[in-house]
């Protein structure tokens, strides 16, 4: 079965990728994201439109057959690095004290950055205790496909419908561990100014409340790097001397990790596919 879903992926990816860059998905949006960081990020000069969909496409198709593999994934910390059908896993040294201090709960800040959902079940394996609301997906089938199949471990389900800032603190105070993709546009008032890839934008801000009401809240940043034919799972903590403070430093020591991420490997952010700028800068896309 676990190679019959490898296959499936391949074949999926390919046939994904074809159709996807025939129709020329999302190309102006990428373009014109790159166009507008460049003078800023040299290094995004490396972004290629077709590379990006190839490494897209290979992703999704990996959370739809192969997600199965990331739910088997060892509990124990000591059990890294290891080999689970046919792919090596690890844990970044540095980031097992931080993982551990996961599992007490608290906000968990990423990015559409590679295999961005790996960490959901590898998390959960973890005996991390995950919760996340996710916008619904199109199509519907797609995302009932996730919400019921992909999303859970163990018997447990860590996609929750939580909408409101009071549901948001409520899982805080249930000793979860929120997670937040806070690498897309604002589009709401109360939306905070910031700075990515040199250019302004608006940043989400809700960090900032949940801070506020809970300042000794500790926040996580996470991500997968796919290094030397390892997927290896890395974890650091945004610290700050000042709570008052925190909101701001928050916002940009998660801009700045994820800069840095996207200067490695450009074609690995997705969210060049997305109107990240949209709010302060709508005439970059074109009507």
């Amino acid at each position: 079965m676990v190679f019959v879903g490898k296959m499936m992926a391949v074949i999926f990816a390919r046939v994904a990728y074809s159709v996807l860059r025939l129709a020329g998905w999302k190309r102006k949006t990428v373009l014109a994201n790159a166009k507008h960081v460049a003078g800023a990020v040299p290094s995004v000069a490396g972004l290629n439109y077709n590379s990006l969909l190839k490494n897209l496409t290979r992703h999704a198709s990996e959370l739809l057959f192969c997600f199965g593999t990331f739910k088997r994934l060892p509990v124990d910390f000591s059990k890294y690095p290891c080999r689970v059908d046919g792919w090596n896993f690890a844990l970044d040294e540095a980031a097992i004290p931080v993982l551990e201090k996961m599992r007490s709960g608290g906000i968990f800040l990423t990015a559409h950055y590679g295999n961005y959902e790996a960490m959901g079940p590898w998390l959960c394996r973890l005996g991390i205790p995950l919760v996340a609301s996710y916008i619904p997906v199109k199509p519907k089938w797609l995302n009932n496909i996730l919400e019921r199949k992909i999303r859970a471990v163990d018997g447990r389900s860590y996609s929750v419908d939580a909408r409101t800032p009071r549901d948001f603190l409520c899982l805080l105070n249930d000793g979860k561990l929120f997670c937040l993709l806070a690498d897309q546009d604002s589009r709401i008032p109360s939306a905070i100014d910031g700075t990515f890839l040199g250019r302004s934008v608006n940043v989400n801000p809700l960090p900032g409340f949940l801070l506020k009401h809970r300042p000794q809240t500790p926040i996580y940043i996470c991500w997968i790097e796919e290094k030397n034919g390892a997927r290896v799972l890395h974890a650091i903590e945004i610290s700050c001397p000042s709570q008052s403070a925190l909101p701001e430093i928050v916002d940009s020591r998660f801009n700045k990790w994820l800069e840095e991420r996207i200067r490695e490997n450009p074609n690995l952010w997705y969210g060049f596919t997305h109107r990240r700028f949209y709010s302060r800068s709508p005439e970059i896309y074109g009507k």
